[in-house]
């Protein structure tokens, strides 16, 4: 691509359109303890459509500041490019803006980074109004620190005859423009976000328990729900192929009516604006009274997907909910569907092939025999101090009965998961210790009355 201008010894280019033959760069650095196997990253490359046409591995100490890589290995890429007719090379990292500028003015094509891969496969499988908000919000926070010089149109306002005086730059149109987008969407999606707070709400108060299916990507959730609840959700073998959240309703013995929810796969290093665009999806996740986390039992990389899982669920604040693991795709390791049990006999690993059917019904069976261990009964006693809680109770409808005594304390027979308890409790500064019949002869006068 020919450079078009420049701005003092700074040359201007025209960042190319199109082009899915892609060459990978495959950066290993020594202080990065969190690899990223060579083979997810060609994985991910092809989800977005791209073509890998090679790869390329580089070791570094740390970051070279110009180029990430150094400027031998830069030129390394652009013969590549040239020799292979490459026309895109993603990096399995995060490159600052400047580090993809310089990369692009050197090899004459688009440099595209471990963000901005991962943002075009959602922007592809984004269905749902509310998915398609999420979406370009990520978008536009992650090209709001790449206008500087990205384009030639960008250029600054020139001086000359019949050019000089104030005016706003195409720049700072560009910034204005996307920081208006921003705050609409923010705005949209907050409204989403009230919306599925009182769909959360509602089925509180009706005692509806909810699950959430969380895993790595492509481990399999889609499929699971699929086999459980009888829906036609979208499943492939392909990672992110689910973004919208689906919800259904999934009856249980014991527990009765529970609604499983499917939500997005999780990957190494999600980028930060995916997780912010995304907390109204993933307030599902940590609203949810129990999470069944999907496992590829065949993925011999199974127990760092199943650490950077529970490292996503810390940041989104579920680290704390209670977790069913369910080992998918046990059928390609000739191992016959079973629960394993803790140490107090609760199931706490299933392992079944989600595909095949096997092992279904252990799934749920698991969940009810969870569910009713998670679900508590008894009284709770609250003085004045504890007035906000009592009304956070009688909201999502966890009351089933109250009394108050001669002392003023509100005596609340509740029916909730012990874990939205213990959390509603603490941020209230309560002690949650429930009684099965606190005083009984104080309750029965005072219902019997004078």
């Amino acid at each position: 691509m020919t450079v078009s201008g420049r701005i003092g010894d700074v040359p201007l280019f025209e960042r190319p359109q199109s082009g899915e033959r892609a060459v990978l760069v495959n950066v290993i650095l020594s202080a990065d303890a969190d690899q990223e196997a060579p083979a997810e990253f060609t994985e991910l490359a092809r989800s977005a459509g791209a073509q890998p046409i090679s790869v390329l591995s580089v070791r570094r100490e740390s970051p070279d500041p110009r180029y990430f890589i150094g400027a031998g290995k830069a030129e390394e890429i652009h013969e590549l490019v040239v020799r292979e007719g490459g026309e895109l090379i993603l990096f399995n990292h995060a490159l600052s803006p400047s580090q993809e500028r310089n990369l692009e003015r050197l090899c004459n094509c688009r440099v595209l980074d471990r963000t901005g891969l991962i943002l075009d496969i959602f922007a592809q499988r984004a269905r749902s109004f509310e998915g398609k908000l999420q979406v370009e919000l990520a978008q536009l926070r992650h090209l709001s620190t790449r206008l500087i010089r990205g384009w030639t149109h960008l250029e600054r306002q020139k001086g000359g005859i019949g050019l000089r005086g104030p005016g706003e730059t195409q720049l700072e149109t560009d910034r204005r423009l996307i920081g208006g987008r921003i705050k609409q969407l923010r705005g949209r999606l907050q409204r989403v976000e009230r919306q599925r707070q009182q769909g959360r709400r509602a089925r509180h108060r009706a005692s509806v328990l909810t699950v959430s299916l969380v895993g790595y990507t492509n481990a399999g959730k889609s499929t699971l729900f699929n086999t459980l609840t009888g829906a036609a959700a979208y499943a492939a073998d392909q990672l992110f192929a689910t973004l919208d959240p689906t919800l259904r309703r999934l009856p249980l013995p014991g527990p009765g009516q529970v609604v499983l929810a499917d939500t997005v796969g999780f990957i190494r290093q999600l980028p930060h604006d995916l997780v912010a665009a995304f907390r109204a999806t993933l307030e599902e996740t940590r609203e949810a009274d129990l999470l069944l986390h999907v496992v590829d039992a065949n993925d011999p990389q199974r127990r760092e997907h199943i650490a950077q899982v529970n490292e996503v669920l810390q940041e989104i604040g579920a680290g704390e909910v209670p977790q069913l693991m369910a080992y998918n795709k046990c059928d390609l390791l000739d191992e016959s569907p079973h629960v394993d049990r803790d140490s107090d006999g609760k199931p706490w690993r299933v392992w079944l092939s989600a595909l095949q059917g096997d092992g279904t019904d252990l799934v749920l069976a698991a969940l009810a025999e969870r569910l009713s261990a998670e679900t508590v009964e008894g009284w709770l006693c609250l003085s004045a101090s504890g007035a906000r809680l009592r009304a956070e109770l009688f909201e999502c409808g966890s009351v089933c009965e109250e009394f108050a005594d001669e002392q003023g304390r509100w005596w609340l027979r509740v029916h909730i998961p012990q874990q939205e308890l213990t959390r509603r409790c603490a941020a209230n500064g309560v002690n949650c210790e429930l009684h099965p019949d606190p005083q009984g002869e104080v309750l029965a006068s005072v219902a019997q009355g004078p």
